[in-house]
């Protein structure tokens, strides 16, 4: 197996017996983006500790849309190539959707009305174009493919992953790979070296506080989730008719029901559903699908998105001397680069740490 690259998914994840010896590396956060790094980590042989104040069905993954698509987060060059890669692991797990979460489905990103296309397509998101240039089967999209109101778009089959359902499919293989979850708050960096050999810091909208670093900002998210009327595709659009920035529009077709999106605030904090920009959202789906404006709503969802200016993925020594990985700041695409990040995590941990 190369360097960096983390180890195929071959443990049996009905195993829940973990290591007692203690562990090499401790990893703050039980996100996707915790979960995932300390995966890697055990499965290429360390003994590895996830310590967390909320458990992963708890943490903004949990309520994160699932398509796979970098949103929200730079830098762009890197961002694709993490995507890519979580790409590669997401199509082999969409295999066992059942027990991964993960799910190949075809769908549509479009533009608005009057969007320039052509047998190229429409121009890429900025900073995009080798991610379009790389996905498997991307293409423009044919005119029939578009619902009423949108120029021109793309058409793809990529990863759609039930969050809760990985979530726990992520702790599963942890377990199955000898690591341990402990669900307790970390007070600081320090606290978290204390007795391990590294520490990854997976934090998220946490290292606020923990680092300190005040570049870490939400962005608010708000979901609605409805009775799916028969919508099979994914869909996405650039929205000119938005409000503003902060609103934008899709639609993603899972299991327990149809997700309409939605929003991203930049500063808000709150956590509680505003029934106002819920009806906004309802209504900017039914303008390309009028079905969903009489389906039955089901739930309503707030998570908060880890911005930052640029992922911060870079190692350091902590004051006592112990090698502090950072792995934050994903944005809107936590999901999209998780496994590519823990990739990283892996080298730069054997860089600075005596292979396990």
């Amino acid at each position: 197996m190369a360097p960096g690259t983390a180890a195929p998914d071959t443990t049996d994840t009905s195993a829940t017996t973990p290591t007692s010896a203690a562990p090499d590396i401790c990893v703050v956060g039980a996100g996707v983006i915790g979960l995932t790094s300390a995966i890697v980590l055990a499965e290429a042989g360390y003994r590895v500790r996830v310590v967390a104040r909320e458990a992963a069905d708890d943490t903004t993954s949990a309520v994160a849309g699932g398509l796979c698509w970098p949103y929200l987060i730079r830098p762009h060059e890197e961002a694709v190539r993490w995507s890519l890669r979580s790409l590669e692991v997401f199509t082999g797990l969409a295999g066992r959707p059942a027990e991964t979460g993960a799910r190949l489905v075809a769908g549509v990103t479009a533009g608005a009305a009057g969007t320039a296309g052509g047998e190229h397509g429409p121009a890429p998101e900025e900073g995009l174009g080798a991610w379009y240039a790389a996905v498997p089967g991307l293409r423009p999209a044919r005119a029939e493919e578009l619902p009423p109101g949108c120029g021109a778009g793309w058409w793809a089959r990529t990863p759609l992953v039930e969050m809760p359902v990985h979530l726990r499919y992520l702790e599963r293989r942890l377990a199955a790979a000898g690591g341990t979850v402990v669900a307790r708050p970390v007070a600081s960096l320090a606290e978290a070296a204390d007795g391990v050999r590294a520490v990854v810091n997976c934090s998220g909208l946490g290292a606020r506080e923990l680092v300190p670093d005040d570049g870490v900002q939400p962005v608010q998210g708000q979901l609605v989730i409805v009775e799916n009327p028969g919508i099979e595709e994914w869909f996405t659009v650039a929205d000119a008719g938005a409000e503003d920035a902060a609103n934008s529009t899709y639609l993603l077709p899972q299991p327990f029901g149809l997700v309409l999106g939605g929003t991203a605030r930049e500063g808000a904090w709150s956590r509680e559903p505003d029934p106002a920009v819920a009806e906004a959202i309802v209504a900017r789906c039914a303008r390309y699908f009028p079905q969903v404006a009489r389906a039955r709503v089901l739930a309503h969802r707030v998570g908060l998105r880890p911005a930052r200016p640029a992922v911060r993925l870079a190692a350091e020594r902590l004051p006592d001397g112990t090698v502090c990985v950072h792995n934050y700041g994903h944005g809107g695409a936590g999901v999209t680069v998780s496994w590519g990040c823990a990739d990283e995590v892996l080298r730069l941990v054997r860089d600075a740490v005596a292979p396990a």
